[in-house]
């Protein structure tokens, strides 16, 4: 399709309208996680999914018959609701589905639905080959029988953060970055997403976190809990290293208006404890959580944080499950339970 979505009506929804499904691409190769370290994180993995399928449906592309089957035994055994669990043969390199998955917008008017192709690059040409991951929205907007448009342009889901009513969050770090549109400017990519996500108004932050080797998500660091409040990260300790970060995200949140004139909530989402690997510092966030149908699915560190921050987010969600699950040995792949998914909505 050549048209422009949002001159026919169509956006993408914030992520706690109602879902239809959550997409996920099953861990196959070592990209993310070692052999061992994908034995260790398939726990909590499988976790993610049966507490996703508590309340809707998971969709997994499968790599082939043999990652299906495997798939399909792990979860068999570990009590996974299959009912509510359909695996797909769609061929991946990796695992991220917020990243290379479909972009689903809908249109309230007319009652349809439609898919963004963006262009996939690894987050820069970083970990090629993804070729396989770059034809997942078209694969899935095939399964689905729905329209699709294709940009021409690289863009990724967790670089952009939606409030549902006309406003997206990103930052200049990754959307600006010259590994992925170089011959686009600000205005360029503001453009793009008033016209293919159906938005009004694009705010900035400035930088992510440190150990994100996606060039800055916002997904790690601010989140719309509503349409005109956000939990932030926030870093107390002025000697740890993504303080100067945080504190600038901070007071860009501070001076930015939404579209009715409003100041944003800002509500503090304490960071966890460094979790560090073979000497990396890892992107390990609170930040990067999954909103269900039901449930908030929160990524945990195993440290004194966790409960301070599960219960935040609760205040955030009082309607909704908040679900805490341990994400050390996700995290070690660099990113956790929303990076690993992609919703779906109805």
């Amino acid at each position: 399709m050549s048209l422009v979505p949002a001159r026919e009506g169509f956006f993408f929804p914030a992520e706690w309208h109602p879902h239809v499904a959550t997409w996920l691409s099953w861990p196959h190769t070592e990209a993310s996680w070692t052999r061992d370290r994908q034995e260790l994180m398939f726990p909590a993995y499988i976790d993610f999914i049966k507490a996703i399928a508590e309340s809707e449906h998971v969709c997994i592309n499968a790599h082939d018959e043999t990652v299906m089957q495997a798939a399909n035994m792990r979860l068999l055994l570990a009590g996974a609701d299959m009912s509510r669990i359909t695996l797909l043969p769609h061929p991946t390199n990796d695992s991220w589905c917020r990243d290379h998955g479909p972009a689903f917008l809908i249109n309230p008017d007319t009652n349809q639905r439609m898919i963004v192709n963006w262009g996939y690059n690894a987050w820069g040409n970083k970990y090629p080959p993804y070729d396989r991951d770059d034809l997942i929205p078209v694969q899935i907007a095939h399964y689905r029988q729905l329209p699709y448009v294709t940009p021409g342009i690289i863009m990724e889901g967790g670089s952009v953060e939606f409030n549902g009513a006309g406003t997206v969050l990103t930052s200049r770090a990754c959307l600006l970055n010259q590994n992925r549109n170089s011959h686009l400017n600000q205005a360029d990519i503001e453009q793009y997403l008033c016209d293919y996500y159906g938005v009004q108004q694009v705010l900035w932050v400035e930088e992510g976190i440190v150990g994100d080797d996606t060039d800055g998500h916002i997904d790690d660091t601010v989140r719309f809990v509503n349409e005109d409040t956000v939990v932030a990260a926030y870093e107390s300790n002025p000697n740890d290293d993504n303080y100067p970060f945080l504190q600038d995200i901070h007071r860009e949140l501070r001076e930015m208006r939404l579209l009715n004139g409003k100041q944003l909530n800002i509500v503090e989402l304490p960071m966890p404890n460094p979790v560090v690997s073979d000497g990396l510092r890892l992107p390990a966030s609170y930040a990067n959580f999954l909103i269900t149908n039901g449930a908030v699915i929160v990524p945990t560190f195993r440290c004194a944080k966790d409960q301070p921050a599960l219960d935040i987010i609760g205040q955030c969600f009082p309607t909704r499950k908040i679900i805490g699950i341990d994400s050390t040995d996700i995290v070690w792949g660099l990113g956790s339970f929303h990076c690993l998914s992609q919703q779906e909505p109805v």
